[in-house]
């Protein structure tokens, strides 16, 4: 009678994972083994010319820069609830600080390149990608090869250019940043906040409404003025990009880890709800929403120089923003009618 012994290393643990869960993504797998994604790639490091994974180092502003000589690529960008996956190229690329922006009309991103600590170029089931981490482990941005349209010897040179000097294969990460514990709502300066947020300008500065009143962004939910936020059922994002994809109506879909906000701009055409997932599945761009993990759904109005901007916002239990969807804009231009009676619909 054999004895069996329970795999000691890291690398053993995700091997036997992915036998009994071959289906499963890293980011499961991560989970399930109480460690992260950043720390199960390094396990696949070799160290050699060939390995499937490799460790990136240097200036990932810099690296981000030439990202645009790949040609078109597909953008990654995703929590723990959705997936935004967009293809295009990276255009326009800059940063002032650790703060960028890509402004590609097919790739849009926004940048919080403080939170950017590990690289990898990771070679898997016969697909390449660069992918990026925060100091904990968690995926930031991937950004992925595609067959025909990348420029192959551009990837291949990048990744050279960035390789890191030492290849280990384990990683150690940092805990993970906790949340700011809530504010009670009775100390909060809700007439002042109320009256703060009917007088915005710009959509931009909201984030420094709830700074300002020490507010987080469920609780201003709850305590904004009532004729500009209404909660509305959890469906209705469904019904919403339904509807945006009946009308042709353009949309603006936000969906961000704590490293990069990605946008998508554009019609939306096939949607599909598969299993527990709620999906666009259009040729340039890809989203995946599980619906279960959508605790609750807002329409929201903030006032500016060009009037009311609307919005659809999602959290899940914790507070955490999954997605949030607008209609299509651009700065000095008001909202379409047509999307702020889509929204007055849900």
């Amino acid at each position: 009678m054999s004895v069996l012994t329970a795999p000691e290393t890291l690398a053993d643990r995700w091997t036997a994972y992915q036998q009994e869960n071959p289906k499963s993504r890293i980011r499961d797998a991560a989970k399930a083994l109480g460690t992260s994604e950043a720390a199960l790639l390094a396990t696949r490091n070799t160290g050699q010319p060939d390995s499937p994974v490799v460790a990136l180092a240097g200036d990932f502003k810099e690296l981000l820069k030439q990202v645009s000589m790949l040609g078109r690529v597909m953008a990654l960008t995703r929590n723990d609830s959705v997936v935004h996956e967009r293809k295009g190229p990276y255009l326009a690329v800059s940063f002032q600080g650790p703060m960028g922006l890509v402004l590609g009309e097919d790739i849009d991103l926004r940048l919080f390149m403080m939170h950017w600590q590990h690289g990898f170029a990771v070679s898997e089931n016969g697909r390449r990608s660069l992918q990026f981490f925060a100091a904990d482990g968690e995926a930031l941005h991937k950004i992925y090869v595609l067959d025909g349209e990348t420029d192959l010897v551009a990837y291949e040179a990048l990744v050279e250019r960035f390789r890191a000097h030492d290849q280990p294969d384990s990683l150690i990460t940092g805990p993970a940043p906790s949340a700011p514990a809530e504010a009670a709502d009775d100390t909060i300066d809700v007439a002042g906040f109320q009256a703060a947020w009917r007088g915005l300008q710009d959509t931009h500065d909201f984030f420094g409404l709830l700074r300002q009143f020490g507010v987080s962004r469920t609780q201003a939910l709850r305590l904004g003025p009532p004729e500009l936020v209404r909660q509305v059922d959890n469906d209705a994002i469904d019904e919403a990009l339904r509807a945006a994809a009946a009308q042709e109506q353009d949309v603006m879909v936000f969906v961000g880890s704590r490293g990069c906000i990605q946008i998508h701009t554009g019609p939306v055409h096939k949607i599909v709800l598969t299993g527990p997932w709620l999906n666009v599945l259009d040729p340039d761009f890809n989203l995946h929403l599980k619906l279960a993990d959508v605790a609750s759904s807002w329409v929201v109005q903030k006032p500016t120089a060009d009037g009311v901007v609307t919005s659809l916002e999602l959290f899940d239990a914790q507070g955490n923003n999954l997605l949030l969807l607008f209609g299509k804009r651009k700065p000095g231009i008001p909202e379409q009618a047509s999307w702020r009676e889509l929204v007055a619909a849900l």
